[in-house]
């Protein structure tokens, strides 16, 4: 899934706006936020477009997971 999040200011007030996407329609997400850019180009009050992913199917939980004693991950470099 997808989550589009944009400001409008208006008047020295922000309103915070969100709009979601299924997990298949990542270009309607990316035409949706680029319709925002175009009235931020314009000066239409637009600030902050961001947008954020989760996937439904995840095989673990998002962030930091604890690890056991025997953990012992070395990054390598050559």
């Amino acid at each position: 899934m997808y989550m589009v999040y944009w400001t409008v200011v208006e008047d020295d007030r922000c309103t915070p706006h969100e709009k979601l996407f299924e997990t298949t329609e990542m270009v309607a997400a990316m035409q949706h936020m680029e319709e925002l850019r175009k009235r931020q180009r314009e000066g239409g009050g637009v600030r902050f477009i961001t947008m954020a992913s989760e996937h439904p199917d995840l095989v673990g939980h998002p962030g930091v997971d604890v690890t056991g004693p025997e953990y012992n991950w070395k990054k390598r470099r050559k």
